[in-house]
C-alpha cells in the first residue's frame, strides 16, 4: 500500500467532490441538512479560496481536506495567526487504513511550517470516530470554537497549539 498526500490539481476535483459527498453521505452528516451536499461537491470554490490537500493510495484519490489560514474565505473559527482545517473526507471503501490520519498529519506539518501557532477544527458532537483521531494528536476542547452553522448540527471546537518556530541564526 502506497500512501500519498499532495496538495490538489483542478484534475482531482471530480475525484475530491464525489468522495467528499460519499464519505459524508455515509456518515450520516447530510441527514440534518441535504443541501450541505452541493457545497461540498463544489471543489473549485474551495481551491479558489483555500488549499485543497489530497491522499492517493496506490496512484487512486482517495481522501481530500481544505486547509486554510485565518481570515481566508473557507476559515470558520481560527484567529490570526492559527491555521484550520474542514471538510475531511475519506473514500468510504477505504476508510480505517490510516487516509484521515496521513490528512491531518500534513495539516499539522503546513500550518508548522507556515509559523502558525495553533490549529483549530470543529467537529459534529456525534462523531466519536473523529473526537478520538484529533484527540491521538494532541487536539483538546475549546468550547470557545463551538457554533451551530444550522438546527440540529452542532460544531465543537478543537485546538492544537503548534511548538514556537525558533528563528534560524546566521552562521558567521
Amino acid at each position: 500500500m502506497s500512501l500519498l498526500v499532495r496538495m490538489s490539481t483542478p484534475a482531482d476535483h471530480d475525484a475530491v467532490s464525489r468522495l467528499t459527498v460519499e464519505a459524508y453521505r455515509a456518515d450520516g452528516q447530510l441527514e440534518a441538512s441535504p443541501a450541505y451536499a452541493t457545497v461540498l461537491a463544489d471543489v473549485a470554490a474551495r481551491a479558489a479560496g483555500a488549499d485543497i490537500l489530497v491522499a492517493e493510495l496506490d496512484g487512486a484519490v482517495c481522501g481530500a481536506v481544505t486547509f486554510t489560514l485565518s481570515g481566508g474565505p473557507f476559515a470558520e473559527v481560527s484567529k490570526t495567526g492559527e491555521a484550520e482545517f474542514r471538510t475531511l473526507a475519506v473514500d468510504p471503501a477505504v476508510q480505517r487504513r490510516g487516509v484521515a490520519r496521513a490528512l491531518v498529519r500534513a495539516c499539522l506539518g503546513r500550518a508548522a511550517e507556515l509559523g502558525c501557532a495553533a490549529v483549530v477544527i470543529c467537529v459534529r458532537d456525534d462523531n466519536p470516530a473523529a473526537f478520538a483521531l484529533y484527540e491521538s494528536f494532541g487536539f483538546e476542547r475549546d468550547p470557545a470554537l463551538d457554533w451551530s452553522p444550522v438546527p440540529r448540527v452542532n460544531l465543537l471546537g478543537l485546538r492544537l497549539p503548534l511548538p514556537a518556530r525558533r528563528p534560524t541564526s546566521a552562521v558567521h
